[in-house]
């Protein structure tokens, strides 16, 4: 009985989905937007993934699905800006997120500001305010694992840096330094191959990071660790 009530379950959320738009799939998750109980929605599949063991595959995902969920709520919780989370199917592994509707990336914004010309105070002041976001997530030991300007969001009006994270697809929680640093060294590959030119704006927003968080020291220390282990990777080829 348990197992019919499952299968039915997932045709009912199948049928749902396919009545929406799709708006990306990745390797892990397709995402969707429509309407959910009446409000605008981002609708987060993963589905399963053939080449893994049916048991394993559901375990897995369904600890991911768990993980992802857990992050959002304790940055929410902190009073760092995340999706609403609306409901959580863990039969079909779908979250139910709010619509930051009329958003701009962080990396469509920082685009603009720079094809404007009028981009260094623009910027050093998204720069604190990343870091500031960053230092707070972080001393609630949420590790992101998937930082890019493309996984940040500025509400409607933009210049107010009404900053949002989103995507913690990847995230987990941790207090080790060294998963916080890594955190930041992807950030900074990301930022930096992104948006050529902006190593300062990157400076001021680790120096933001550091003056926010009460646990920057060791996380500062590792990044640089981190560096020091991937121009040895390059040099080696």
């Amino acid at each position: 009985m348990e197992g019919d009530a499952e299968s039915k379950s997932r045709l009912r959320t199948r049928s749902y989905l396919e009545g929406l738009s799709l708006m990306k799939q990745g390797a892990e998750a397709r995402v969707y937007r429509g309407r959910f109980l009446g409000k605008n929605a981002v609708i987060k599949e993963r589905f399963p993934k053939a080449y893994r063991h049916p048991t394993l595959d559901g375990k897995l995902t369904h600890k991911r699905t768990a993980q992802e969920v857990r992050s959002i709520l304790r940055c929410r919780r902190a009073g760092i800006s995340a999706p609403v989370v609306y409901f959580v199917d863990y039969v079909s592994n779908c979250i139910y997120l709010e619509d930051i509707e009329e958003s701009t990336t962080v990396r469509d914004y920082i685009l603009s500001m720079q094809q404007s010309g009028k981009e260094t105070s623009s910027l050093n002041a998204l720069a604190e305010k990343i870091g500031q976001v960053l230092g707070r997530m972080h001393d609630e030991d949420v590790v992101h694992g998937d930082l890019t300007t493309s996984n940040m969001l500025l509400r409607p009006p933009c210049d107010d840096l009404n900053l949002v994270l989103i995507d913690f697809g990847l995230s987990f929680i941790s207090a080790l330094p060294e998963d916080k640093g890594v955190d930041l060294y992807v950030l900074e590959k990301a930022f930096l191959s992104t948006h050529p030119n902006t190593e300062e704006t990157f400076r001021l927003l680790l120096q933001s990071y550091s003056s926010t968080s009460k646990k920057s020291g060791p996380v500062i220390k590792k990044l640089d660790e981190v560096r020091l282990r991937g121009r040895k990777r390059s040099m080696v080829g």
